[in-house]
């Protein structure tokens, strides 16, 4: 019995043991391996290959956690056909959930493999940053525009791929009340055999639709696929469209496309550069180029056109059309396009319409070059020209030789025509390119002895017979055709002889089909025929091909000597700047105006900074002085010969009214404006000590006019500013006794100033006193002895009368003219009345200056309006009104002045800085002497030997 219950007790803990839950957290598919082994019997030979060691780590994850044990029940399961149908449920439940899986992992790699699919087309997509000027800007704005993130989103994320795993809370809930149809005996057991034809049905349905649910995720995912990879192929083809599309110009032009600079661009570049620069230090341009000259209408320009493929020059019927030096280079490139070196558009010379602008481009160029009063210009047009099949040159097109000056042109066109030839001949490494018109008589062409004359010897001279078609019409013998080729016509020599025809006499031909005429001629000509000419003589095209060889031959064996000779310019003008300016920088032109203008702009600045009491006292000071004189003569002197303070009063009110209307706003505004002037020249011409730079004085003083020139005042100050003079001159209120004396000393002031002032007129008029003539030996001129008598006359008549009026009668003149003539000094009536006016005017000041004296005590009796007082001191009220205005107006000025008219001001000067550096004349003009021009000197030579240097470089590069 004891064993017994030994043993049954043994099977229990086996059984416990061995069915014990546990998880597995790899994948949701091994967590069904719990359900499965919670249901299996212990002792099943099946159960030791399914259960999987536990894992107590994970459990408490396990939505299968809070299952209930049943360990007393599964210890009466009894071993027969129970464990099969265990098992077999089992293997239903797992197969069905692994079904779900694999449609989340279709999901999941299908989703990675479009993005896979996605990433591998934009690698493919070759890398475009390096022809970003090809492609337009709408395209690098993709982005902008596709929306890669709302497709990227389009995927299912997380949160959706969640909706389609199992709600483990609701198996776990099955399977619980599945366990109970697994217990023997129970009312399930019966039920589960009875239900299970229907789950066989149930599985199969949910198979269908899980296969449908995996059907749509991929149909979703290949229609987002075909999406990408629709666009891709449509950002493709626009690719490849694009040369196209940079080809269409809109009115303005074809932009220009940044492109790599070629070979020939760089050698252009220094011949800009040197044709700019002034040659000094015996240092000259002899780098090679192709100077195309002959006489007028020879044909010079169909040549360079014909080499050109295209139609770029103006062209006239026996009109000179060529008036300065056109400078043409030619490269190859794959579109045919022209372009000025100081401009930006491009002329797509494919086009009719373009090509018509080209011309009346170089027209007017040509025009504006040409000052008045000349025919030709020696300035240079350059022009650069690429297209497909063009031979690398640079080719200088000169205005024809003419032999007679007609009606029309300047006297000296036919040596200026000349000297521009043999000026640019002489260099030499240039190659001429002689033109020589064939239908016309060789004995009227003027061209080749001009080239004999240059190129004795003929080692780099072409020689050009143009019109060969009307040659061989007109001429009776083909050999003198002959004759010309070989360089026996001529007594010049030539390095090589070509026949060309340049078109048919019609304006309007295109370039192929001129091309198509020429071979067509020489094909059919009698020339070729009776071998008078060798093929690699004729056409256009062998002409090019042999000038474009000889041109770089000369530019290999002539470009490094010249390299080299601006070297050693340069070491000399750095030794000398070294030398003459060994503490200064090496600034050119350019970089002196940039320096002087952040010089000007800060010292405009400076005037905002002025204290307003210095604004307050000059303005004051400087309009008192203006106005003092009327105030004095045309103000007090007429109010203050009244009887009476009421007059006084009266006429003092109608004159200040008068004044105020008329002119005192107008003298305000003058003077804040000539003070604002003498603020800013006192800035711009002060001094800095050794800071200072006097070569920036010419500069500092041109702006300073200029922005005067243009600054103007606001023509609403002195509509404001009336109204305020006149309601300060209105007031008559003096508040206190520091006012009443501030007006009595600003009134002694004045009549001081006022006395001084006549005292040193009447002693300019009668001569020096007895003491000077004395001690400096100086006497009287006979009209100064007049005057001093005639002084000394009135000054008795004033001390009888100091009452006395200010102006004298008429019998009063008459009295004091016989009492002279009674001395036996003849004296005429004007000059007793002019002597008068001063005499009279020292009086009246010296006797205002007392009456000053006696109102110092006087503010007590004016605070009572002067009542039961003999007193009366309205002169000093009138003072203090001119005090008072004096103030106020300086006041509004000063404000005025800061707020509007300095900034104005300084706007207008920076107006003037950049039109002057706009303007290379002005600033040649301005900025001057030898710093400077050794400065340019030295910044030319070492752009131009610098650009050699890149030149040859790349010179070298292209031979190996």
């Amino acid at each position: 019995m004891w064993r017994s219950s030994a043993r049954a007790a043994c099977v229990v803990c086996q059984h416990l043991a061995n069915g014990t839950y546990g998880v597995r957290g790899k994948s949701p598919l091994q967590k069904l391996h719990l359900v499965s082994r919670s249901i299996h019997h212990s002792r099943h030979p099946l159960s030791r290959f399914q259960r999987l060691p536990l894992r107590i780590s994970v459990q408490p994850f396990s939505a299968l956690n809070h299952l209930p044990l049943r360990s007393s029940k599964l210890l009466l399961v009894k071993h027969g056909s129970q464990p099969h149908r265990t098992f077999w449920l089992a293997r239903v439940a797992s197969r069905l959930l692994k079904l779900r899986y694999l449609v989340l992992g279709s999901a999941v790699g299908g989703g990675y493999t479009a993005k896979k699919t996605y990433d591998q087309w934009k690698e493919m997509v070759p890398d475009l940053t390096e022809y970003k000027w090809i492609i337009p800007d709408f395209i690098w704005e993709l982005d902008e525009y596709v929306d890669f993130e709302k497709l990227t989103k389009a995927l299912p994320d997380s949160e959706d791929l969640a909706k389609l795993l199992p709600d483990f809370d609701k198996i776990g809930e099955s399977l619980r009340s599945l366990s109970g149809f697994l217990i023997p005996g129970s009312p399930g057991d019966t039920a589960f055999r009875a239900t299970e034809q229907g789950s066989e049905a149930e599985k199969q349905y949910k198979k269908v639709s899980d296969k449908e649910k995996v059907d749509q995720l991929q149909e979703e995912l290949l229609r987002t696929q075909l999406k990408y990879q629709r666009m891709l192929e449509r950002l493709e083809k626009e690719n490849k469209e694009l040369r196209k599309i940079v080809l269409q110009k809109d009115d303005k032009g074809i932009h220009q496309r940044k492109l790599k600079k070629s070979l020939i661009d760089m050698y252009s570049e220094v011949l800009d550069t040197l044709s700019d620069y002034d040659a000094s230090y015996n240092t000259h341009d002899h780098l090679p180029r192709v100077v195309v000259v002959g006489d007028q209408s020879a044909g010079k320009t169909s040549v360079l056109e014909m080499i050109a493929q295209a139609r770029i020059f103006p062209r006239g019927s026996g009109e000179m059309m060529t008036r300065s030096p056109v400078k043409v280079t030619l490269s190859e490139g794959p579109h045919h396009v022209a372009m000025f070196k100081d401009s930006s558009r491009e002329f797509d010379l494919t086009k009719e319409e373009d090509l018509a602008a080209l011309r009346n481009e170089i027209e007017i160029r040509m025009r504006k070059s040409v000052s008045d009063g000349c025919t030709v210009s020696t300035e240079t047009i350059s022009l650069s020209v690429k297209g497909p099949g063009l031979q690398r040159m640079v080719l200088v097109d000169l205005p024809g030789v003419i032999s007679t000056v007609t009606s029309g042109m300047a006297p000296d066109t036919k040596e200026t025509i000349f000297s521009i030839s043999k000026a640019y001949m002489q260099n030499p490494n240039a190659i001429i390119l002689c033109i020589q018109d064939g239908s016309v008589d060789a004995e009227r062409s003027i061209v080749t002895d001009l080239v004999s004359q240059m190129d004795p010897q003929g080692k780099r001279t072409i020689f050009v017979l143009t019109k060969v078609d009307l040659a061989e019409k007109n001429v009776a013998s083909p050999s003198r055709i002959q004759q010309i080729i070989e360089g026996k016509l001529f007594p010049m020599k030539a390095l090589g002889y070509f026949a060309v025809v340049t078109g048919k006499g019609n304006s309007c031909e295109s370039i192929e089909s001129i091309k198509e005429y020429e071979e067509e001629f020489f094909q059919n000509s009698k020339l070729l025929k009776n071998c008078m000419l060798k093929a690699h003589q004729v056409t256009t095209r062998n002409l090019s091909l042999a000038v474009s060889d000889c041109f770089w031959k000369m530019v290999r064996e002539s470009v490094e000597q010249q390299a080299d000779a601006f070297k050693a310019t340069r070491f000399n003008l750095e030794t000398e700047w070294k030398n003459n300016y060994p503490r200064l920088r090496e600034l050119d032109r350019n970089e002196l105006f940039e320096k002087a203008k952040n010089e000007i702009l800060d010292e405009v600045i400076s005037l905002s900074q002025v204290t307003p009491k210095h604004w307050e006292e000059i303005l004051q000071k400087t309009l008192w002085d203006r106005v003092s004189t009327h105030v004095i003569e045309n103000i007090y002197l007429p109010a203050a010969q009244t009887t009476n303070s009421g007059t006084f009063n009266t006429t003092v009110d109608i004159k200040l009214k008068q004044w105020t209307d008329k002119q005192l706003p107008n003298k305000a505004v003058e003077v804040a404006w000539e003070t604002l002037q003498e603020e800013f020249a006192r800035f711009m011409t002060e001094e800095k000590g050794k800071e200072h730079d006097d070569i920036f004085d010419k500069l500092k003083q041109a702006v300073k006019d200029e922005s005067i020139k243009r600054h103007k005042w606001n023509e609403r100050a002195e509509d404001s500013l009336r109204v305020i003079q006149h309601n300060a001159l209105e007031d008559r209120s003096i508040s206190d006794k520091q006012q009443w004396d501030a007006a009595i000393q600003f009134m002694e002031e004045t009549l001081h100033s006022r006395l001084k002032d006549t005292e040193s007129v009447i002693e300019d008029m009668v001569g020096p006193d007895w003491k000077k003539r004395w001690l400096y030996w100086v006497g009287r001129t006979k009209e100064q002895t007049i005057r001093n008598e005639t002084k000394n006359e009135l000054e008795k008549m004033i001390k009888c009368n100091e009452e006395h009026p200010a102006y004298l009668a008429n019998d009063e003149v008459t009295t004091v003219r016989k009492n002279l003539e009674a001395r036996g000094v003849a004296v005429d009536p004007c000059l007793i009345k002019d002597t008068w006016h001063q005499v009279y005017r020292r009086h009246f000041l010296k006797k205002a200056l007392g009456h000053c004296n006696l109102c110092r005590r006087g503010f007590y009796y004016y605070q009572r309006h002067f009542v039961d007082s003999e007193l009366e001191c309205n002169d000093v009220v009138l003072f203090w009104r001119i005090q008072r205005m004096l103030g106020i107006t300086a006041n509004t000025l000063r404000q005025q002045l800061t707020n509007t008219e300095v900034r104005r001001l300084e706007k207008n000067v920076k107006e003037v800085l950049e039109d002057f550096a706009e303007d290379c004349e002005k600033k040649m003009k301005l900025l001057t002497g030898k710093r400077v021009q050794l400065a340019e000197d030295l910044k030319k030579v070492r752009e131009i030997q610098e650009k050699l240097e890149v030149f040859i470089e790349a010179l070298h590069q292209e031979e190996k």
